[in-house]
């Protein structure tokens, strides 16, 4: 069985990337959007998925079940950044 104590290292990296992503589009103004700090939230879906690949090969639901919420929360929150950044751009 694999080490256990560093499973949820993924799905902190995946965090960090989502707030830092936040932070990013909260300096332009967060109803703007940016789409930069989307692309960066967007992107803490990879270590995300690869939480998800530990907590299968791991065979442990909370590390499985954090990966999967963290995977679902950076696409989300990248996708609305991205979108209000465009939106911005062509109002």
């Amino acid at each position: 069985m694999a080490d256990v104590t560093n499973s949820k290292v993924p799905v902190l990296i995946a965090v960090v990337m989502i707030v830092a992503g936040l932070a990013i589009a909260a300096a332009h103004g967060i109803t703007h959007g940016s789409v930069g700090g989307g692309v960066l939230a967007a992107a803490g879906a990879l270590p995300g998925v690869f939480g998800m690949w530990k907590g299968i090969q791991q065979e442990t639901q909370g590390t499985l079940a954090l990966s999967v919420a963290a995977v679902l929360a950076a696409l989300a929150v990248g996708a609305v950044l991205i979108v209000l950044g465009v939106v911005n751009w062509v109002v």
